[in-house]
């Protein structure tokens, strides 16, 4: 979710190759060091949000309130997360988004082959467990209770369908538009206004919804509420990818 660096000579800037889908990573970069940066990016991220949650809670009893803080703190780290560790691993934290980019490789775009996948996605995955674990830390929860937040209502599985598809056709169309330096600020707007416009809050992410399920608080999600949010998710980034290539549809100009 990071544009490409800038060239280094004339020949370079006049480089017509196909440009890296959002969030690929400089060819450079250790597999490794993406892996870690995927890890600690979304285990942060999840901190973040269960955390706030937490925070708000034990702040104040008014639901919108606690709302509008968490929120305002995963916009905030979100977008830090994303300037910090996108020219390290593209800033995926997410599944979706990478399961996207390695989709649009396949078709001859720019972005993570299937060893890279299947290197990112546990990654994520096992990083947002601990960002949840660290959360309930903090705040002296218990390290591991399953969330008794029941998600599992028809209008909470489509507003994830929804949540999901704007964020992919958002990343993929910066992309598109070489527009990828406004990913940081772009992203996590509209996270943050997902989290009012759509009845599920927004996660919009495998990762942080297995990650949620581990924690018994504001953020949390039944363990039981996932594997149906999460088909969700990634029928949200089909339907994305499919805006895309609608919407941003390349080809020759014609004229009449």
């Amino acid at each position: 979710m990071t544009a490409t660096e800038p060239a280094a000579s004339d020949a370079a800037a006049a480089d017509t190759s196909p440009q890296p889908a959002p969030g690929a990573s400089p060819p450079r970069t250790p597999l490794f060091a993406r892996a870690a940066a995927e890890l600690v990016g979304t285990a942060a991220l999840v901190a973040v949000v269960v955390g706030s949650g937490i925070q708000a809670t034990e702040l104040t009893d008014d639901v919108a309130l606690q709302l509008l803080a968490n929120s305002t703190a995963t916009v905030l780290g979100l977008g830090v997360l994303i300037v910090l560790l996108g020219p390290v691993s593209g800033a995926h934290f997410n599944p979706a988004v990478t399961l996207a980019e390695w989709w649009t490789a396949r078709r001859g775009g720019g972005g993570v082959n299937a060893r890279e996948l299947a290197v990112y996605v546990p990654s994520q995955i096992v990083g947002a467990i601990a960002g949840a674990v660290l959360a309930d830390a903090m705040f002296g929860e218990p390290l591991v209770k399953w969330s008794t937040h029941d998600r599992s209502a028809g209008n909470l599985l489509l507003g994830e369908v929804v949540a999901t598809a704007g964020l992919i056709l958002l990343i993929f169309g910066l992309a598109r538009t070489d527009r990828l330096r406004f990913a940081p600020v772009a992203v996590a707007s509209y996270i943050g206004a997902a989290y009012w416009f759509t009845s599920s809050t927004s996660f919009a992410n495998p990762a942080v919804t297995i990650g949620r399920a581990f924690t018994d608080t504001f953020a949390g999600i039944a363990p039981a509420s996932v594997p149906a949010f999460i088909g969700m998710q990634l029928i949200g980034a089909v339907v994305g990818l499919a805006l895309v290539a609608v919407v941003f549809m390349q080809g020759r100009t014609t004229t009449e």
